[in-house]
């Protein structure tokens, strides 16, 4: 029984080895004695003063590169006043720059005209030249285009209900003509309780048609209409 035991993979000395484990970890726990006596030797007031030696090699250093700075902006200051002084720059061989236009050649002619001029001074040849140039001048003037001020317009036509009959309604807006409108695309937007605006957009000249003129004219239809707003406006 004893010789079958020998064989056996048993492990007595595991108190040894736990023992060991414990030791060994617990001098690694330990602060090593060399790291006491470099502590022992440290004095905070020789620290701060290696401190103190470095941030003034810093300080020193940053005074040199400062300095270095300031001399080459001198020196580029220097080169750009010298440049300054040797090419001036002269206003008065400067032409001044002048445009004409047609209409200001038109006007010329007509102010060497002098329509002031005595009868007696002037012969029927010069009378002739002078009528002439004024013709001419004004038909060059009437042909010019005249720039017409016009606004592009989006109304929002509101009916009372749901039951009012929107087709109607719009060809009763689009009725509404004068010199100066033009009627563009509308559509039907949805507002609540299955009621629908009419949403139209419009185009008129600013001195002939009035916004406030259309939006009357525009309520008067008042057995479709409850309400105009204006949705847009835009100059064109």
């Amino acid at each position: 029984m004893a010789q079958n035991l020998g064989y056996e993979k048993v492990w007595l000395d595991k108190s040894k080895y736990e023992a060991a484990e414990y030791e060994y970890y617990e001098s690694k726990a330990k602060p090593s004695p060399q790291i006491n006596e470099c502590h022992k030797h440290l004095n905070p007031a020789k620290l701060m003063e290696e401190q103190l030696k470095k941030f003034e090699k810093i300080l020193t250093s940053f005074e040199q590169r400062l300095n270095e700075v300031v001399v080459r902006v001198q020196k580029l200051e220097e080169v750009s006043n010298a440049s300054k002084t040797t090419h001036p720059v002269s206003l008065n061989n400067v032409t001044p720059v002048t445009t004409t236009t047609k209409d200001q050649d038109d006007e010329d002619d007509v102010d060497d005209v002098d329509l002031f001029g005595s009868d007696s001074e002037e012969d029927e040849e010069a009378l002739k030249v002078r009528q002439k140039r004024l013709a001419d001048y004004e038909q060059r003037k009437s042909k010019k285009p005249v720039l017409i001020a016009k606004s592009n317009i989006i109304l929002d036509v509101k009916p009372w209900d749901d039951e009012t009959d929107m087709k109607v309604m719009e060809e009763a807006v689009r009725a509404i003509q004068t010199d100066g409108l033009v009627w563009g695309a509308a559509k039907l937007v949805p507002l609540a309780y299955g009621i629908h605006k009419l949403q139209i957009s419009c185009v008129v000249e600013d001195d002939k048609v009035s916004v406030d003129w259309l939006q009357e004219q525009i309520e008067e239809i008042s057995d479709y209409v409850q309400s105009v707003d204006i949705a847009a406006f835009n100059k064109v």
